[in-house]
């Protein structure tokens, strides 16, 4: 078949998927093979793919191909996670564009357009990632809210219920004001504001003093049930046993005193918001205060406020700043700097807020989650992450598991007529509990109410590796047993702990085992000059243009090339670029050896049979180093290596050694080497570069329907002749040079040079190869070098090409004093620099040590030229 003079990408990429899909070639059934096993970090069912995904997935592919072609069942599962605020929030937006309300409809109407928009939207990004490669066995795509992961939560929900571990109360949650739900604290992204510190007087009841406190929120004021004092804070004695009237409330509140109170903060004095505040809460429920909560769920204030009713709580602020002023109850007001938390979902400010909610216990899953990560049962790659993984496990707080929301998994609990309520996976269930429970066997489901409340989207995705193979629903089923543990984990670090930890959780809990064996976190992408890519800067390009534009191979490599495992990504598209010219590279070179005549009894030239002794050692060392990055998780460090055997030993050298005369033949035998050694070079790329590698190895010989690179088991010999390899590393270097003084002396490449050796050849080994590549006519070893020969150093070696007859005298003595009189001008401006005292007495010593080496090394330069310039004008 007559190859194209030029790799397109579309064409290739869009047949090569086809074919891979229609042969089942991603799909995996437990068989005798070991397995491998990845499961991919559920996108959100209605995102589009972002240069996140694009790195997550590319790494994730790398791994599933590379384990395919290491004779291992590979199996990676795909899915999307239900993402209830995120998907919640953009069907609201799209009702009201409508002209509905949440509140207009009931909870089954919302949960239609709900699933609408999840038909309408989900799964595109999986269609995305399909553009990239992505050897997902689609046969077991799976969605967080599907039938199976459905039941699998309730059932996990009701069994930690039995278990003591999970239980429902008013406790202090952020709560999100826009999304009108709670978060938990890993939802909460704390971010440094300038803000404004206002010191507000307190009226001493009874005495005409004040007390003044210090505090950035003003408009919690409403909610003050109590003023506390450090009772060791000697500037606030006179405080102990008073009490105090709360600015323009006019409410009359204790002092209370406790050392949790910072002396040194504000004047020393706290006042004390316990709906409001997490700090304040405890010292509510420590001292038995009473607790007014002042804030409705959308962030303005509430009737039990009394003042400012209905208005946004930072309209409050700016307003309660005036009226403090007017009624002289406000001393001053400072610049300050705090951390304000911010919802990850909406970032809004969150509200800390009294809330009745669902929690599970963590302690218990804390301590078996903790040891099989520090001890390296699972390893972390790299291993930096398990200091932070650590330091959350051993501070942790119970998960605030509900949310006010719709869209999601609802809680199983039904509550009673009479109060209380049962938890159950099912209503028949629920209806069976409560009628025991109360003694009433002619309770209906029409008596029972069940919770409004849905699952932290979280809740689900704990459960992914288990669920995935229906672990829960069908405990020790045959996939379970074969798939759990998974292999590998590649995700981002900044879900260690909404993600990573409490799958380890789960994993020990209902498997009694860790759900992979190692986690690779991969570093956030950001632009060139280190800004997180994001749609409001507009600095992220949109992966599918670029792979319009690179090829998904180029993209694939641009990504790679500048991604070590948990450091940012500086990324640039000239990188992508980079990963097309490899393309074509690749192309050129199949097309280059295709494009030979073969001779059927030619003999093998001394140079081929060097460069093939010498190409099979290189390419079985680099394998090696290979598969041992690999085994570290150093993917960019791998390709780049697989890149440089191509690049530069493969076509750079190699090729060169063996290519045949113009217009002349090659001999079978080297021609049969050649293209195994090329084959193994696709083997090798293909992980990182699918598409290419398929089109160009199914064009090497003819194929059967249905066979593939990509199912190739591929594994190099170990043997490398180590001093062959290095002793070549030399004569490349002898090479170079003497391309060097033919290119610095304007000697074409047609004319033949000779190689004057002073002392012993440390590369007598490779002088055919010398001779062809540098085109020498001969190579001899002298004692003394020819007269007016250029020569170089390669190690100890002194090597010479004599130059006589072989240069224009003339046109290289005006060549050399051309860079003379550059030189020189250089050397004046820096010895101006040098004369000048002002310069040499300020300067500091390292800026004088580099001026002193420029004078140094043009000096040297100076005193060669002038010495070359004599010797040529002898001749």
């Amino acid at each position: 078949m007559e190859l194209a003079s030029k790799y397109n990408p579309a064409e290739v990429e869009e047949k090569w998927y086809e074919y891979w899909n229609r042969h089942r070639l991603f799909s995996s059934k437990p068989d005798s093979r070991e397995p491998y096993t990845v499961v991919i970090p559920p996108p959100n069912v209605t995102g589009v793919l972002h240069m996140g995904h694009m790195l997550n997935n590319t790494i994730q592919d790398i791994l599933v191909r590379r384990a395919r072609m290491e004779g291992k069942n590979a199996c990676w599962v795909p899915g999307t996670d239900h993402a209830s605020i995120a998907t919640e929030a953009k069907v609201v937006n799209r009702l009201a564009s409508q002209g509905i309300k949440k509140t207009d409809l009931s909870r089954e109407d919302f949960l239609k357009h709900a699933w609408e928009w999840t038909d309408e939207h989900g799964g595109i990004i999986l269609q995305q990632l399909r553009k990239l490669g992505a050897s997902c066995d689609w046969e077991r795509t799976a969605f967080t809210m599907d039938d199976k992961r459905s039941e699998s939560v309730l059932k996990v929900f009701v069994d930690l219920y039995n278990k003591g571990l999970i239980y429902r109360g008013v406790r202090m949650v952020n709560w999100d004001p826009k999304a009108l739900t709670a978060l938990s604290d890993e939802e909460v992204i704390f971010k440094e504001e300038h803000s404004k510190l206002f010191y507000l007087r307190y009226k001493i009841e009874g005495e005409d003093g004040y007390a003044v406190v210090a505090t950035t929120r003003p408009e919690t004021i409403m909610g003050d049930t109590a003023m506390c004092i450090n009772p060791n804070d000697p500037k606030n004695q006179h405080l102990k046993g008073k009490k105090v009237i709360v600015p323009l409330v006019n409410r009359v509140i204790p002092v209370i005193e406790d050392d949790y109170v910072d002396i040194e903060f504000g004047t020393g004095c706290l006042k004390v918001t316990p709906a409001h505040d997490v700090n304040d809460y405890m010292l509510g429920e420590k001292y038995n205060l009473p607790s007014i909560d002042i804030f409705n769920d959308n962030g303005t204030l509430s009737e039990a406020a009394g003042l400012y009713v209905g208005q946004d709580r930072f309209d409050v602020r700016k307003q309660i700043e005036k009226d403090l002023e007017a009624a002289g109850l406000l001393e001053k007001v400072e610049a300050y700097t705090n951390k304000v938390g911010y919802s990850e979902r909406t970032n809004v400010v969150i509200e800390p807020k009294l809330s009745m909610q669902w929690f599970l216990k963590m302690e218990h899953m804390a301590q078996i989650a903790l040891e099989p990560v520090m001890n390296d049962d699972i390893k972390f790659y790299p291993p930096k992450y398990k200091n932070t993984y650590r330091h959350w496990m051993e501070n942790i707080k119970d998960w605030c598991i509900s949310r006010q929301l719709w869209w999601g998994h609802r809680i199983p609990a039904y509550f009673l007529p009479e109060g209380g309520y049962v938890v159950a996976v099912t209503e028949e269930e629920a209806l069976k509990k409560a009628q025991e429970k109360t003694g009433n066997p002619a309770l209906t489901m029409a008596d029972l109410r069940q919770d409004e409340d849905c699952l932290d989207t979280w809740f689900s995705s704990w459960l992914w590796p288990i669920s995935l193979f229906d672990g829960i629903n069908n405990p020790g089923n045959e996939e379970i047993k074969y798939y759990y543990p998974t292999s590998d984990l590649v995700t981002g670090p900044d879900i260690i702990f909404f993600w990573v930890a409490r799958m380890i959780m789960a994993g020990y809990e209902y498997e009694g085992k860790m759900p992979f064996k190692n986690v690779y976190f991969t570093g956030i992408v950001r632009d060139k000059i280190g800004r997180k890519m994001s749609k409001s800067l507009g600095n992220s390009p949109d992966p599918l243009d670029l792979i319009a534009q690179y090829g998904a191979d180029g993209v694939r490599m641009g990504m790679m090339l500048a991604a070590p495992a948990g450091n940012d990504i500086l990324f640039d598209e000239s990188l992508c670029e980079q990963g097309r010219n490899f393309n074509n590279k690749i192309w050129n070179a199949f097309r280059l050896i295709k494009g030979w005549e073969i001779d059927e009894t030619a003999s093998v030239p001394e140079a081929s049979q060097k460069a093939i002794h010498w190409f099979e050692s290189k390419q079985n060392e680099v394998a090696a180093e290979v598969a041992d990055l690999f085994g570290k998780y150093r993917l960019s460090e791998a390709l780049m290596a697989v890149y440089k055997l191509f690049w530069d030993e493969f076509s750079s050298w190699y090729l060169e050694m063996i290519k045949p005369a113009y217009g002349q033949p090659i001999s079978r035998s080297v021609y049969s080497t050649t293209l195994c050694f090329f084959d193994n070079l696709l083997k090798l790329l293909h992980p990182f570069m699918p598409f290419i590698t398929e089109e160009l190895w199914q064009q090497m010989y003819e194929r059967e329907e249905g066979e593939s690179i990509m199912v190739q088991y591929f594994k190099l010999d170990t043997y490398v002749d180590v001093p062959y390899v290095r002793q070549f590393e030399v004569a490349k270097e002898v090479i170079a040079n003497i391309r060097s003084i033919r290119l610095q002396k304007n000697i074409a490449q047609k004319e033949e040079l000779e190689l004057q050796i002073l002392g012993t050849n440390p590369v007598a080994e490779f002088t055919a190869v010398i001779k062809k590549m540098a085109n020498l006519s001969e190579l001899t070893s002298v004692e003394t070098k020819a007269e007016g020969a250029a020569s170089f150093m390669v190690g100890t070696t002194e090597f010479a090409v004599p130059l006589e007859n072989m240069i224009d005298v003339e046109a290289e003595i005006a060549r050399m004093e051309a860079e003379l009189k550059h030189k020189e001008g250089f050397l004046q401006g820096v010895m101006k620099k040098l004369s000048n005292e002002k310069f040499v007495n300020n300067a500091p010593a390292a800026v004088l040590d580099l001026e002193r080496k420029k004078q140094a090394d043009a000096e040297s330069i100076i005193a060669s030229l002038k010495e070359s310039i004599a010797a040529l004008r002898k001749q």
